[in-house]
């Protein structure tokens, strides 16, 4: 059986994102049974271990833009508000910003399904 794939929510800036080359075309949550994989575009990809993944929780409240954002290995990587699940992970991962090598301690993703998307997560972390 290969990956889960979850789609990422998308909210008003949908056209802009798809015109970047951000949008839904471009962009995926792959979940398979040993590897979580995000890719959003040109702007941000990671294939990392799920042994490697300590905590998975829904997220609210404000985030600090739509598309690409982190700072000291905390990413945000978005196409809406909606939807948000937060990832910790421990040891640190790597994922590519713009292709270049970046430091991954939490993934804030917007997720269109976040339930199952949490639910699959935690059936075997």
């Amino acid at each position: 059986m290969g990956p889960q794939v979850f789609a990422f929510s998308y909210g008003v800036f949908r056209p802009l994102l798809s015109i970047l080359g951000l949008g839904s075309t471009f962009s995926r949550i792959e979940l398979g049974a040993d590897r979580l994989a995000v890719r959003m575009g040109w702007a941000f990809a990671t294939d990392l271990p799920r042994s490697a993944i300590r905590e998975v929780a829904p997220t609210n409240g404000p985030v600090g833009g739509i598309g690409v954002h982190g700072w000291r290995g905390r990413w945000l990587v978005n196409g809406s508000t909606k939807g948000l699940v937060t990832i910790n992970f421990e040891p640190t991962q790597r994922a590519r910003v713009m292709g270049l090598p970046v430091a991954l301690r939490a993934l804030t993703l917007s997720v269109d399904d976040h339930d199952a998307f949490i639910a699959a997560l935690r059936r075997s972390t």
